[in-house]
């Protein structure tokens, strides 16, 4: 199925901007700038302005698919607050019109930096102010107060830990038999430790769910830096798997995916597992510099953290052994699974 938006779709997409107050200055064009194993994203143009469409993808779609539309909630609520996140401009469930639901967000440029390739471009001085202000916008995340922003009813406020404890437990559970008995072994030893030892939440907030460098959009400096052009985060992007729950979970997973590991996750060297970059000591300190939360039961969260992102690279190679994906990532997400199983528990023996 194509991956590309038709005359008809985009005269549909432009429709439904007008409706939402947008004064197109011509026919939309589309170019499409990410599409795979997560949503298809977009660029449209109307020849004086720039947007960003954001829709499931074609086929093979999951029933949880309908993450723009809880993208573009959080992103709308946010947009009043001092967290940078693109502006939103409407959201249209109606899948007949393009095959799907969308939404469509203002774009906002700036620097991607998905690989250790990227992150080589830039010098170390740069590279130490943005992971600053990688913390600092974290930190502002979770000040945000979820119920004066309209997200009361965006998660439920508590037992956010028991609540993740049960779904990657579950989801192991389908796509961790294929594993020798070791490893299942490892993952079994594991879900029961965190049972015994779920972290306390002391605090709730908006989490993003899935924050690192590849999931923003930078403003770099282009030559020299002047007073005030600090490097920066223009736009935290990728809120499908945002909800309410413990701001700490946030932290702790930033700090999982620096794990040398996610370059097999992800089936290439990416800049969030550099040794450029701090380890998980050095970020969680400077998110706590940066005014965020307090970071109570870090390890617990931690633990639980591993064993998310140990089922994820199992349910990668879990598609690659039932011949349903092919590419990078996919041929060697399973070998990261044991190592992170054993990182989860190493960090519950203190």
């Amino acid at each position: 199925m194509s991956m590309e938006l038709s005359g008809t779709e985009l005269s549909a997409v432009a429709a439904q901007m007008s409706a939402a107050g947008v004064d197109l200055a011509g026919p939309l064009t589309a170019r499409l700038i990410a599409g795979g194993r997560s949503n298809l994203t977009f660029r449209l143009d109307d020849g004086a302005s720039a947007w960003v469409l954001r829709t499931p993808p074609r086929a093979g779609r999951t029933p949880s698919a309908h993450d723009v539309a809880r993208e573009f909630r959080v992103t709308s609520a946010l947009g009043t607050t001092d967290v940078p996140v693109p502006p939103a401009v409407v959201l249209c469930e109606d899948e007949s019109l393009i095959g799907g639901p969308f939404a469509v967000a203002g774009f906002v440029p700036g620097a991607t930096v998905q690989t250790a390739a990227q992150l080589d471009g830039l010098d170390d001085t740069v590279v130490s102010s943005v992971v600053s202000a990688l913390a600092s916008t974290l930190a502002a995340l979770h000040r945000v107060d979820h119920v004066a922003a309209g997200l009361e009813r965006f998660g439920r406020p508590d037992g956010y830990a028991a609540r993740q404890l049960r779904r990657w437990a579950g989801q192991w559970e389908i796509v961790g038999a294929a594993f020798d008995p070791a490893v299942r072994a490892a993952a079994a030893t594991l879900v029961t430790a965190l049972g015994d030892r779920l972290p306390r939440q002391a605090a709730t907030g908006v989490v993003h769910g899935d924050y690192r460098i590849d999931n923003t959009l930078l403003a770099l400096p282009d030559g020299p830096r002047e007073e005030g052009c600090e490097p920066s985060v223009a736009a935290v992007v990728d809120w499908e798997l945002s909800t309410i729950g413990d701001p700490v979970a946030d932290v702790a997973m930033m700090c999982v995916y620096r794990h040398p590991v996610f370059d097999q996750v992800i089936g290439e060297p990416t800049a969030w597992a550099s040794p450029r970059l701090p380890g998980a000591t050095g970020l969680a300190a400077a998110y706590e510099a940066a005014g965020g939360v307090d970071l109570v039961d870090l390890d617990e969260h931690l633990a639980l953290g591993y064993l998310k992102l140990a089922v994820i690279a199992a349910g990668i190679d879990h598609r690659y052994r039932a011949g349903a994906a092919a590419g990078s990532g996919f041929d060697t997400a399973g070998q990261a699974v044991p190592v992170l199983l054993e990182e989860g528990l190493a960090v519950l023996r203190g």
